[in-house]
């Protein structure tokens, strides 16, 4: 099946949507829309470790309360979160209570501040990593990591990051618009092609 059309709006989504109202707005106005802020695609990589073992819609739901929890996700806030902080964050019912993902957060954050220094920004090191451009008419053709994924996931590793598997670096470059996953027939597919397009690289 390559895409749903919703029974209400008369429209194609990707057929993963469901009919969660936040969900489809995570889809039309979020997913694969290119991101290229640092704090933005850290958070993004953060939140995908988070999601490990977890649906993305319970992360989705929770997302303001990560938000509030870890300083906006400014890695610079987060590299300072010391002991007492994180007792705090494993004391906080609005966020997954995971020490070894919290702790993960504060260590890719120090990871970050060092990739800042090096390459500029988080953003042109990440994004060096932008894959060839692929479509997929099929949702079952879409794959759950790549060459590409495995590449950055290796390399990030190597820099000391933590929770950033290839299949996790996979979904976060379809988050962030590394990559355009939506299906042809999906009617956010072109808006995401046209922002692709106009996009200009960090790097």
């Amino acid at each position: 099946m390559s895409g749903k059309r919703s029974e209400t709006e008369n429209i194609v989504r990707c057929n993963w949507v469901g009919q969660h109202e936040d969900y489809k707005a995570y889809h039309d106005d979020e997913w694969g829309r290119p991101v290229t802020g640092d704090s933005s695609l850290f958070e993004r990589i953060c939140l995908e470790g988070f999601q490990a073992g977890l649906s993305w819609l319970t992360i989705l739901r929770k997302r303001e309360s990560f938000r509030s929890a870890f300083e906006t996700f400014e890695p610079s806030r987060v590299a300072e979160f010391d002991q007492k902080k994180v007792e705090s964050l494993m004391n906080n019912v609005q966020i997954v209570r995971n020490r070894a993902k919290i702790l993960s957060t504060v260590n890719n954050a120090q990871c970050a501040l060092k990739m800042i220094d090096e390459y500029g920004s988080l953003a042109n090191f990440l994004w060096s990593f932008e894959p060839s451009s692929k479509s997929y008419k099929n949702v079952n053709s879409v794959p759950s990591q790549t060459d590409d994924s495995r590449k950055l996931s290796y390399e990030l590793k190597k820099k000391g990051w933590s929770f950033v598997g290839p299949t996790t670096i996979y979904a976060f470059m379809q988050a962030v618009g590394m990559v355009n996953d939506h299906v042809t027939s999906c009617w956010v597919f072109e808006d995401v092609e046209k922002e692709r397009r106009k996009l200009s690289r960090p790097i």
